[in-house]
Order: structure tokens, then C-alpha cells, then sequence
């Protein structure tokens, strides 16, 4: 009886083996077939994800749209038709008359001296009535002159600009007169008067244009005698750009015979 019961349980650890040895053949064989698919789906996958991955980092783009620098300008920057203009620094601002009152910068001054100096030769005495203006000195033109005259602002901004947007400001601007004729001074009879006539015809030559002809876009009453320098770069920038990125708002009033004693 007891070597029966110790021999008995034999049988049942051989089956147990085998059942182990099958599982893990099964488990074996799976893993293989895994294996198997995985490397003959691997080319399909690589594929797929390059293409989806290109498509993410690599989008068709849309072309800008170009940017319209009148469009993005503010039109509050301009004022009663007058653009706005900064001060010319002291350092550049030399004089043009003898007693240095009158002042204008360096590249400007030069010029406008050698047109005075040509236009005497031809027997016209040109002559600097103002030049180089402050902005100080611009709110008491504008104001003060504004409530001499009892005129209301639009009428005002007609024949003067507001402070902070004058030519004058630039030291570019010269408004001209004859020396013969002072009666003439900022009038607009002043286009009757021989130094008028000689500036149209010769003041191309010094880089000198007249900055508000009749029926001008800006809406500026007509001013035979103010004429600006756009000789260089830099006073070529300061006038045209300010035109070009603030569009005039007003209509063009055409010629106007108001006399305006300051500008």
C-alpha cells in the first residue's frame, strides 16, 4: 500500500509537462506569425506615415496679400489738407539772408542762393521773405492771425497750414518775393511780376518747384510765391512720401485771390 501511493502520482506531472510544452509551442508560433506581418507591413506603414507627415509640415501656402501702404495709412494724420512735418534739426539749418534771420537747410540754401545770384544776372532780384519756421512760431501764425482776421479754421487752413504740418517746418520751403516789387509779397498778383515769371522758367534748375499751384490736389489755395527744394533724398522723401501715404480728403477749391500775409 505504500509504494502504490507514492508511485501514483507519476502519470498526471508527465501530462502536465506536455500541456506546458504545447502552450508554449502555441505561444512560439504566434509570435513568429507576429513577426512575420510585421515586417510584411512594414513598407505599406512606412509609406503612409511619410505621406501623411509631409502633407502636415509641408501645406500648399496662399500667396500674401500685398500690403497697400495708402490703405494702411492713417488719414487722421493729415489735417485741414496739410500733411504733417517734422522740425529740421539747428545743426542743419544754415542762414540765406545777411542778417541771419531767415534760415533754411544747408543743401537748400546753397541752391537757392545760386538761383538768386543767376536770377540777378538776369535782372530780377529775388528775395527770401520766410523760411525755416518753428512750430512755435506756426501756432502764432496760424492762431493769432486766424483771430485778426475773424476767420473761421477752414478758411484759415486754406492759406496756412496748422501747426506741426507747414513745409516750413522742413527747412526745405522759401516763399519768394521780389525785391523791386515788395508790394507784390505773398499776394497772388505776385504771378503778374517778372521774378514770378523768371522762377517758372528757371527754378527747375536749382531743384525748386512751386508747392501749391492753381486747383492743386491738396486743396491749398494758390501760392505763386512759396517754392520747395527736392534736391536730395532726403527732401525728395519728406514731401512725396507724406503725399503718397495720406490721400487728400478734400476737393480742390481752385484758385483763390484771398491775400495771406504769413503761410
Amino acid at each position: 500500500m505504500a509504494v502504490r501511493a507514492t508511485l501514483s502520482p507519476a502519470p498526471q506531472v508527465k501530462n502536465k509537462s506536455a500541456r506546458l510544452l504545447w502552450g508554449l509551442s502555441s505561444v512560439g508560433a504566434i509570435a513568429l506569425l507576429g513577426v512575420g506581418l510585421f515586417f510584411a507591413l512594414r513598407p505599406q506603414f512606412a509609406a503612409s506615415t511619410a505621406a501623411t507627415t509631409s502633407g502636415a509640415a509641408d501645406p500648399s501656402p496662399e500667396a500674401p496679400s500685398p500690403v497697400n501702404p495708402s490703405a494702411s495709412a492713417s488719414p487722421s494724420s493729415q489735417m485741414l489738407n496739410h500733411y504733417p512735418y517734422n522740425e529740421a534739426p539747428q545743426n542743419e539749418l544754415t542762414p540765406i539772408t545777411p542778417n541771419g534771420e531767415i534760415l533754411m537747410r544747408k543743401a537748400a540754401a546753397t541752391k537757392f542762393m545760386e538761383m538768386q545770384e543767376a536770377a540777378s544776372a538776369a535782372g530780377v532780384t529775388l528775395v527770401p521773405i520766410s523760411g525755416f519756421r518753428s512750430q512755435e512760431d506756426q501756432e502764432r501764425i496760424f492762431f493769432d492771425v486766424k483771430a485778426q482776421r475773424g476767420q473761421d479754421t477752414a478758411t484759415r487752413s486754406e492759406v496756412s497750414a496748422p501747426p506741426g504740418h507747414s513745409e516750413h517746418h522742413t527747412g526745405y520751403a522759401v516763399d519768394i518775393g521780389d525785391g523791386d516789387r515788395p508790394d507784390l509779397n505773398l499776394q497772388t498778383d505776385f504771378e503778374t511780376d517778372q521774378a514770378f515769371k523768371w522762377l517758372k522758367e528757371n527754378a527747375g534748375f536749382y531743384s525748386f518747384e512751386m508747392s501749391f499751384p492753381k486747383n492743386n490736389a491738396q486743396g491749398v489755395s494758390y501760392e505763386p510765391w512759396h517754392w520747395r527744394f527736392v534736391g536730395d533724398r532726403n527732401s525728395l522723401e519728406t514731401f512725396y512720401r507724406a503725399r503718397s501715404s495720406v490721400p487728400p480728403s478734400a476737393p480742390t477749391p481752385g484758385s483763390t485771390s484771398a491775400p495771406a500775409k504769413a503761410k
